[in-house]
């Protein structure tokens, strides 16, 4: 696929529909494993597995953090298997999740596909449409990137008001089903009429042989940009988990917080079209080091001036730099390792922030019952990112050096 002459983004989706409708659809079916939409059903599940809400979020809690290990093992595999293969594979697993969690009257199987639909939704299929559109373009990878993050707010838009329709007249279980068939029609599509690309190696040695140099986990630049990387699911997390507390410390009202939630998804369409036009014309490197800038005063705006106005210029803030995270993160990987390596080095990333996203809460929880003000939480916050963004320069020197040697 020649995917190497610059394109508007209209002439990007015209030459390369194919290419941008799998990944697109891709980290779309990913929602089906999100936060947002198993919390659709938390109270069902739990009721079907006969688990308490304590229980269900220990286990969830779990899951999360052996799914992020898992995904060290199976995230690479994209750099050698065929992605149609890989995308397949992926699908049936996701189905049998899906059907195990719904309909098996015992707890063991339902908890297991609720892990199967963890790993192959949250993890590994938003792994596999970033990982492609990474790699399959080259000048045009910061537009192909911003268009194919869209997918995730996509769903968080259309996914909750669809099943609230939905249970009008359907069971729970029903909803998932009717859900997952809408999008298997879609892959159906895709794997009938589409032309995939291959893998850029044909099996795991060559891909161990293209990997130039030592191991990422092994070379500082990996471990000075992992902070930076996963500021925001870090952080984000936190204030998701515990909006209550903090509407509540910040005198706002809930009413509000939701208000200002919507405004943040709708912020990231406009911003993640034109993140990704920046990156593609400006380069990676100048956008990575203010890509941070907007969350970051957000969280002193919140923490100084509180109430209402503060809850908004958060979520805004958090929008703003959210909508080019991930353009960012697989563009620098990308510069750094090589779009042939992208599969092994971005699922090491996904890991970790898998992990700091099962830190947060406990952290958190541990600071509020210790009477700690969310005010001042938000400016620990802010202190972690400027640390995490000093900390990321030298490798981000050093990719742009490496690009103009």
């Amino acid at each position: 696929m020649n995917s190497n002459t610059p394109n508007s983004y209209l002439s990007l989706i015209k030459n390369h529909a194919g290419l941008l409708s799998i990944a697109f659809l891709a980290v779309f079916t990913g929602n089906l494993g999100q936060s947002f939409f198993i919390g659709l059903f938390q109270a069902p599940i739990s009721q079907q597995l006969n688990l308490s809400a304590g229980e269900f979020g220990g286990i969830y809690s779990a899951i999360t953090i052996v799914g992020g290990f898992l995904v060290m093992f199976f995230g690479p595999k994209i750099d050698w298997v065929s992605p149609k293969r890989y995308a397949l594979t992926l699908l049936i697993a996701l189905t049998l999740g899906l059907l195990l969690l719904t309909l098996s009257p015992w707890w063991a199987l339902g908890i297991f596909g609720l892990g199967l639909l963890r790993l192959c939704g949250q993890g590994l299929m938003t792994h596999l449409g970033s990982t492609l559109a990474g790699r399959e373009f080259s000048v045009n990878r910061g537009r192909a990137l911003g268009f194919v993050g869209l997918a995730m707010p996509s769903g968080e838009i259309i996914l909750p008001p669809l099943t609230a329709l939905l249970l009008v007249w359907l069971t729970w279980q029903q909803v998932w089903w009717c859900i997952l068939a809408i999008i298997l029609v879609g892959w159906l599509c895709l794997f009938v009429f589409i032309d995939w690309p291959d893998a850029p190696h044909q099996h795991k040695a060559a891909a161990d042989k293209g990997l130039q140099g030592s191991n990422p986990l092994r070379e500082s630049r990996f471990w000075l940009l992992i902070p930076m990387l996963s500021a925001l699911p870090f952080t984000l997390t936190g204030i998701f988990v515990y909006q209550s507390q903090m509407t509540a410390h910040l005198g706002a009202s809930t009413t509000t917080y939701a208000l200002a939630l919507t405004g943040m998804g709708m912020i990231r369409f406009p911003m993640a079209l034109l993140g990704g036009r920046w990156i593609d014309d400006l380069g990676v490197n100048l956008i990575a080091r203010f890509y941070l800038l907007p969350f970051a005063l957000a969280l002193f705006a919140a923490g100084w001036l509180g109430g209402n106005i503060g809850i908004w210029l958060l979520m805004l803030g958090a929008g703003l730099s959210m909508s080019m995270s991930s353009a960012v993160s697989d563009s620098l990987m990308v510069k750094i390792w090589g779009k042939q390596n992208l599969g092994r080095v971005r699922s090491l990333r996904s890991s970790f922030l898998v992990f700091s996203t099962g830190i947060c809460p406990a952290l958190l929880g541990f600071l509020l019952d210790a009477h700690v003000h969310f005010q001042h939480i938000l400016f620990g916050m802010l202190v972690f990112v400027i640390v995490a963004w000093l900390l990321a320069q030298k490798p981000i020197r050093q990719a742009q050096q490496q690009a103009n040697a």
